[in-house]
Order: structure tokens, then sequence, then C-alpha cells
């Protein structure tokens, strides 16, 4: 009997260039439904333009991007949203002057039919609910009223991936969710990904190799800008190539 497997996204020979740089040198791969998909490398190796290019940031110079088996390579990023992909940033994205709750009903604000943007807030009663339940989700109820420039840097990491889940998205994409983390905030955020995966699927970048092969279902490994390997954590792991270029001989 043969095994039916569900690709939730699919990247096709994908590339782009700035000047004479190839940052992202046709890569491929698939992203399966309900699985964690990592994508490691060092700096410079194309991770974060990848990103980009699949959700839109971005155009490509050449190849595909399917969602939900759709084509979506040069849809822009509110139309992949509004698809189901999301994306957290490397980099914080919030807004500081903002309470937390604030922050999260303003991505949750996203749900709302568009005509209710022109009424008072309290009419946004889906909004509110879901920023309530997220709030709740990720143990920050009782910083709902602090402003986002007032969380640990491990409250901010957790805001920003309940940020993203806002628009209740099928699709994930994280980058490098726990840089900057302590050991502690890195394991209760490793917990988050984990419980989270069993509802929707996440592409993740991370550059903690042990975090990866902890998480992941499948994993890509890229350099200057290509695939070097992929397969499953034991799988890359036990790559001569991966190991050269990464995880060292040890």
């Amino acid at each position: 009997m043969s095994v039916i497997i569900d690709t939730i996204l699919e990247v096709r020979d994908l590339n782009r260039n700035f000047g004479a740089l190839r940052a992202v040198d046709d890569v491929s791969f698939k992203a399966e439904r309900g699985h964690i998909t990592s994508v490691i490398g060092p700096n410079g190796a194309g991770k974060s333009t990848l990103f980009n290019l699949i959700t839109g940031a971005i155009a490509p110079n050449g190849g595909a991007i399917l969602f939900n088996s759709q084509e979506v390579t040069r849809l822009p990023i509110r139309g992949k949203l509004k698809l189901g992909m999301a994306r957290s940033f490397q980099i914080t994205n919030l807004f500081f002057e903002l309470s937390v709750l604030e922050n999260l009903r303003l991505a949750t604000q996203f749900l709302e039919p568009a005509h209710l943007a022109f009424f008072p807030i309290g009419r946004s009663k889906r909004a509110i609910e879901k920023a309530l339940e997220l709030l709740e989700r990720f143990e920050l109820t009782d910083q709902a009223a602090l402003r986002a420039g007032e969380l640990s840097h491990g409250e901010r990491r957790r805001l920003e991936i309940a940020v993203t889940l806002a628009s209740e998205p099928e699709l994930l994409l994280l980058d490098e969710p726990t840089q900057g983390m302590s050991h502690s905030d890195t394991e209760e955020t490793a917990e988050i990904i984990r419980a989270l995966s069993k509802e929707i699927s996440i592409l993740l970048i991370e550059h903690d190799i042990s975090l990866v092969m902890d998480l992941s279902d499948h994993v890509l490994v890229m350099h200057q800008g290509a695939n070097l390997a992929e397969g499953t954590p034991e799988t890359v792991r036990n790559n001569p190539a991966v190991k050269e270029a990464y995880l060292g001989h040890a």
C-alpha cells in the first residue's frame, strides 16, 4: 500500500540574484502538511532570502512556489497571508510603545471584514476574542497591559509568534525564533513550536542545530545559496558534507 504525502508547500528551482551574487541558487524542496521542516546553514547561506521569496517580500528571478498545489510565485505578502501563509521575523517586528494586547488586537484585525475598519474597536469582536485567546495560550495574560518594549527578550519572542498566529495561518514560517534567548527561554519556545506543529505546518530557520534535530521532521541544509543536503534529522546528521561544513566531525 503506497503512502500518500500531503505537500503544503513546494519550492521548485527557486533563484534570486543581487547583482553578481546568486543569493538563492535553484533551491527545491517540499514541506509536508503537519510537519516541521527546518532550513539550516551558516550566515550568508541564503536562508532569510529564501523566506523572503516564499512569503512574497521579494520576487524571484526564476523558479516556482506552490502553496496547497496553487502557484503563488509572484503573489505579494498580503495575498499569501490571505491564503494561509504567515511569517515571523529574525528582527523584532512589534510596536514597542503599544501594549501587548494592542499588538495582538491590531494583528487579529486581519480576521475582521474590511468594512469594520472604520468602526469603533469595540465592534471587532472576533479580533478581540482571538487576541485574548492568544494572550492566554502564550502565557502573556499578566503582561497584557504592559508596553511590548517592557517585555523580557523571551516574552517578546513569544509575543511575536502569537502575533504571527493572529491570522490563523495553515503554514507558519519562523525565522530564528530562539535567537538571543536564554537556555530556559529556548526550551520553552521549543515546546511552543512542538505544540503548534500538531495544528499547523511549520517552516523553521534556526541556528541551534541541536534544537533543529530534536524538533524537525525534515531538514534542508543550504550552502552558498544552494541545496547541500536534505532529509530526516538523522540522515542530515550523518551526511559527510554536512558534518564537514556545519556540524563538525564530532
